[in-house]
């Protein structure tokens, strides 16, 4: 009898009570749900327009299951590889055929040998090189995250052959998944863009009144492959912090009438030097293009600052060489004689003729040469195509500033021994010198910051308002001039999102799944047929306990 009431139990009562019994083993389980959820803030590529052209990447959402770059197959994969391990080649696959890329990057660059910078830099431009469709991203590099790049390279390549069906298909089921998730908002174009350009003047004195003119010009903004990743220490950080400093030591002079100057000197910072140099295009239109006229007209040179401390060499970039006697020529006789006096210094003159089929410039000297100015480029990289020019790698790790000290030394000397007409004297030596402070503080200050273009078109920035204070307690005249990008027509655009959150959730794969769900299945197979057939079962029992007795 007690049999039909067992039988009960199990048909009618023991369904619920698996319901409540098996939320308790869920509960009281020590797997922590918590612990399968990683968070990490991550940066998102380069998407500007520039001249009607797309660059960087035009997607932004990722929810795709995460392989390495020797499993993925599909466009159902995000591909997620150390910045080392990533090629050219590899590169330009992903883009055409994976569903997003997410680029693990060390640390500290500063512990990279000289051969893996290289790498990360080839690797920079070419991905800046063209439009990519795919969602990139950058996260910094973490233990939690090095573990999970180091499960999903053990999942092995749909045409891996080096192991049996048998053990594939083993290490598929056994290994752990991840999903990738990043949910920005739509990245639609940025609007009320304004790049931002200082100037500031000292006056100069000369007795007929015919006072002419030098300007110093330098662009604030930095560029790598990710906007918040681009620091710029060295470009062009270096060239800021050296017109600040020519802008502290001059203003010292012109205010003593025994050493007040016979040259006005303009100082600028302009904004959007990394997009084809679109601040100095503007602040030229609106000095050369107005009715007014303007002091720069009558320039005896335009002198850029671009990229001060990567070499200790110093070469002046012209567009086409000066005559024989004029002021460029004069400067440039001054600046080697300089040089002389520091023998560890090397000042070369490097000649590129300016190719106006070029989609950009190669200096900023050239917008001024456009505009028939005589202008040239300060630099100590000899090429304009050195990728140390627009990299994540240059920060201030990496930056050496005792030789930025030596060219701003350099380039103070030949500029006053020109102005005063003092040839072959040092004049910032004694009771007036390079302030090694003043750089370090500025340089820290501008390289503990990404700037980015796109992150400092808005109103009221920060870096912009320093800049100005800077300007108005050395020079007269301060003017703020503003770029906007034309609605109809724009040289260039901005795209919201630079930055975001990646959740990674550890999961199973799909065959896991279908594993689990077959032994499933088969379980409760088995207890149902044993509930159907307990008696059947019990009796048979029975039946063989009743033949032992009687044996």
């Amino acid at each position: 009898m007690w049999i039909e009431e067992a039988e009960e139990l199990f048909k009618g009562y023991f369904p619920y009570y698996l319901l409540i019994v098996l939320p308790m083993f869920i509960i009281i389980s020590p797997i922590n749900p918590v612990s399968a959820a990683y968070e990490f803030p991550v940066y998102r590529m380069q998407h500007y327009d520039l001249h009607g052209q797309s660059h960087g990447c035009r997607s932004a959402s990722v929810n795709l299951e995460a392989r390495s770059l020797q499993s993925w197959a599909t466009s159902r994969h995000c591909v997620v590889t150390r910045m080392q391990d990533l090629t050219v080649d590899y590169f330009r696959n992903i883009r055409n055929k994976a569903g997003a890329l997410l680029i693990v990057f060390p640390e500290d660059f500063s512990q990279l040998t000289f051969e893996e910078k290289q790498h990360l830099m080839v690797l920079e431009d070419a991905m800046l090189a063209q439009e990519v469709s795919i969602p990139v991203y950058f996260v910094n590099s973490t233990p939690d995250l090095e573990n999970i790049v180091g499960e999903i390279s053990t999942v092995i390549s749909a045409e891996d052959k080096t192991k049996s069906a048998t053990e594939a298909l083993f290490t598929s089921i056994a290994a752990n998944g991840y999903q990738i998730v990043i949910n920005p908002r739509t990245p639609s174009p940025k609007t009320d863009i304004k790049i931002n350009s200082i100037q500031g003047t000292l006056p100069g004195h000369t007795v007929d009144g015919k006072t002419p003119t030098i300007a110093v010009v330098a662009h604030y903004d930095s560029f790598g492959v990710a906007p918040d990743l681009s620091f710029g220490a060295d470009s062009n950080a270096s060239g800021v912090v050296v017109l600040l400093e020519l802008m502290r030591l001059f203003s010292i002079l012109y205010a003593d009438p025994k050493t007040h100057g016979r040259y006005n000197i303009i100082f600028l910072l302009s904004g959007g030097g990394k997009l084809n140099y679109q601040g100095s295009k503007k602040w030229l239109e609106d000095q050369l293009d107005s009715l007014d006229g303007s002091i720069i007209q009558d320039a005896s040179y335009v002198m850029c600052l671009d990229t001060l401390a990567s070499s200790d060499g110093l070469y002046m970039h012209v567009s086409k060489p000066p005559k024989e006697g004029s002021p460029a020529s004069t400067y440039f006789k001054e600046l080697k004689l300089a040089a002389d006096r520091q023998t560890i210094i090397n000042v070369d003159g490097v000649h590129k003729k300016i190719n106006l089929a070029d989609d950009l410039l190669a200096w900023e000297h050239e917008r001024f040469s456009i505009r028939r100015l005589p202008a040239f480029t300060l630099s100590s990289l000899k090429s304009h195509k050195d990728l140390l020019r627009g990299t994540i790698l240059d920060t201030y790790k990496n930056f050496n500033l005792d030789r930025l000290v030596q060219h701003t030394q350099l380039i103070a000397e030949a500029l006053a021994s020109h102005i005063y007409n003092v040839s072959g004297t040092e004049l910032f030596g004694k009771s007036l010198q390079i302030d090694e402070g003043f750089l370090s503080a500025w340089m820290d200050f501008l390289s503990a910051q990404p700037r980015s273009a796109q992150l400092l078109s808005g109103k009221d920035n920060l870096l912009i308002n320093f800049f100005k204070d800077a300007f108005s307690r050395y020079t007269r005249d301060v003017r703020i001039t503003h770029l906007t990008p034309d609605k109809r027509d724009p040289d260039f655009m901005f795209y919201e999102v630079t930055r975001g959150t990646v959740n990674i959730y550890s999961v199973k794969p799909a065959i896991f799944d279908l594993i689990l769900t077959l032994a499933i299945v088969l379980y409760l197979g088995c207890v149902y047929l044993c509930i159907q057939k307990f008696p059947s079962f019990y009796n048979a029992a029975c039946s063989v306990s009743f033949k032992k007795k009687v044996q």
